[in-house]
């Protein structure tokens, strides 16, 4: 049996319509009132009102699209393809967001499912981070179209760059650059501390000198600034915050140089050639000296970023040489330190030894008579993740006993007399200076070591 109920308003116990017809229109709920639906009831015929539910955990892999939901896509780990309802009805709606901002590195395709977006009868790719879109289906020749859409995002904004062989260390990116190249911020950090990039740069090492007894070639100068917001152990050289080590980035493009190191070509009457500068932006590390000449005493020629050390051929009964100046010229913190001195007391004739180059971390040590004496010591950063240590000094030859050894950080050995032994050259991107010369007038010429190649680093944080 049917039953039928003939009324035009219902109310509540306080007299308010809670259903009310007038006019062919029925209107639920009082003023104020929440219309609620039942747990586990549905509803039918009332459309969509342009909105989607969204769904709080997010998509990792590819997935088919629901209509009337919303998602939020995570593609830190690889590229997802969100494929569309099948067999869509107009009005359908499903709507994405970027979930972690990285579209831009693994993009999201949106996979049409044989309907048309934008008239189009082909798959999109989104390629843009932080992109968010909603699609409505509208009929079989537009398909669906995109009403809402846009790149919005409310939290901060990282540096964006390019150049050099990129890393990641944790939430940082490292440029290093063993080379000419070009360090190219294409987008700043909202916040201005962000901005201020910490870096390392290592100039070319000073070549060994081919004297009899040839000092150590100084290593290339070490310079550094470690910004707190980019964690690592940095080393004792470690500039921040005095305003004139700082390099705060704009977006434009800066020129990087990596400084050669010298290369000793002979004579051996005067200093053998220096390291060449490296430069970032405001940052230029001067090039190691080379080792001094032949009865040369405190050769300017060997001061630079590392002095060069002194050579220990020179007439019996002279004053002792002394090793060139480092921190030349004059920065703060020193970007180096002296070239050790040679010979004390003096030698008699063929007993000569050289000093060792200075390193950035001390000074080269002096000549004892005939024996050549280690480079100065480099220092350690974990700018690009682990500690390496750079910009060691080169040790000083011997023309008649053992030859001093490069300073921790690249610098090369020097040759052992007499009329035997091989100089070791600094090693490449480290500045570490050349080792110096044994005896050219016993037995085979023994040319002095190459400094090393320098080397330019910078970290920020990108996340």
């Amino acid at each position: 049996m049917t039953s039928t109920i003939k009324v035009d308003n219902i109310q509540d116990q306080d007299g308010n319509n809670i259903i009310n017809e007038n006019a062919n229109t029925i209107t639920i709920g009082a003023s104020g009132d929440t219309v609620t639906l039942a747990s586990g009831a549905s509803q039918s015929g009332f459309g969509r009102t342009g909105t989607v539910d969204w769904q709080t955990t997010k998509k990792t892999a590819s997935f088919t699209a629901v209509n009337g939901e919303g998602y939020f896509v995570d593609t830190s780990s690889s590229a997802i393809t969100m494929t569309l309802p099948a067999s869509p009805s107009a009005g359908d709606i499903v709507a994405f967001k970027d979930y972690a901002g990285t579209f831009a590195t693994n993009n999201l395709t949106i996979g049409r499912n044989s309907s048309n977006l934008d008239g189009n009868a082909g798959d999109r790719v989104i390629n843009t981070d932080h992109t968010s879109m909603s699609l409505v289906y509208v009929d079989g020749t537009q398909g669906w179209k995109s009403v809402e859409e846009g790149t919005g995002y409310i939290g901060e904004t990282f540096m964006i760059a390019t150049g050099g062989t990129i890393t990641t260390c944790g939430n940082c990116k490292i440029h290093t650059f063993t080379g000419p190249g070009t360090f190219t911020v294409c987008s700043v950090a909202s916040c201005a501390t962000n901005n201020i990039v910490s870096h390392v740069v290592v100039a070319g090492g000073g070549s060994g000198n081919g004297a009899d007894g040839g000092g150590g070639g100084g290593a290339g100068g070490y310079r550094e600034v470690k910004n707190p917001v980019t964690p690592y152990t940095a080393s004792p050289l470690d500039g921040y915050p005095s305003a004139p080590n700082r390099v705060t980035v704009t977006a434009t493009a800066f020129p990087i140089t990596v400084g050669a190191g010298g290369s000793y070509s002979g004579p051996n009457l005067t200093a053998s050639p220096s390291g060449s500068n490296s430069v970032f932006s405001t940052i230029t590390s001067a090039g190691g000296g080379g080792g001094a000449g032949f009865k040369i005493s405190n050769d300017p020629n060997a001061a630079g970023g590392s002095g060069g050390g002194a050579s220990g051929r020179r007439t019996p009964g002279c004053v002792p040489t002394c090793g060139a100046s480092g921190n030349t010229p004059p920065v703060s913190p020193p970007q180096g330190n002296s070239g050790g001195h040679a010979n004390t007391p003096a030698p008699t004739s063929n007993n000569d030894a050289g000093g060792g180059g200075g390193g950035a971390g001390g000074a080269g040590t002096g000549s004892d008579y005939c024996t050549g004496q280690p480079g100065g010591a480099g220092v350690a950063s974990s700018i690009t993740g682990s500690p390496v240590t750079r910009a060691g000094g080169g040790g000083g030859g011997s023309q008649s006993g053992s030859a001093g050894s490069g300073g921790s950080g690249g610098g090369g050995a020097g040759a052992s007399g007499p009329g035997g032994g091989t100089t070791t050259a600094g090693t490449a991107n480290t500045g570490g200076g050349g080792g110096g010369g044994g005896s050219n007038s016993v037995g085979p010429t023994i040319d002095g070591g190459a400094g090393g190649s320098g080397i330019v680093i910078i970290r920020y944080k990108f996340q």
